[in-house]
């Protein structure tokens, strides 16, 4: 499993993780699908959307690694 960093673009992190969408939109990041996610990494979208990227990284590597068991 590649596990998903905060240095990673969201999306790389839907192309390698199609699933991750739902967790990413439950963090309130509804705008996965905008062209500004192609360049934008998790820890701008985080900083942009006030929430902590260390929690929002691991409900993502959480949510991946249980979807893949």
């Amino acid at each position: 499993m590649k596990k998903v960093t905060k240095d990673m673009l969201i999306g790389q992190i839907i192309q390698d993780h199609p699933n991750s969408v739902s967790t990413l939109m439950s963090f309130g990041l509804g705008c996965v699908m905008c062209p500004a996610s192609q360049m934008e990494s998790l820890e701008e979208a985080a900083m942009v959307h006030g929430m902590d990227v260390n929690t929002l990284v691991e409900a993502l590597n959480g949510a991946i690694e249980k979807a893949e068991a």
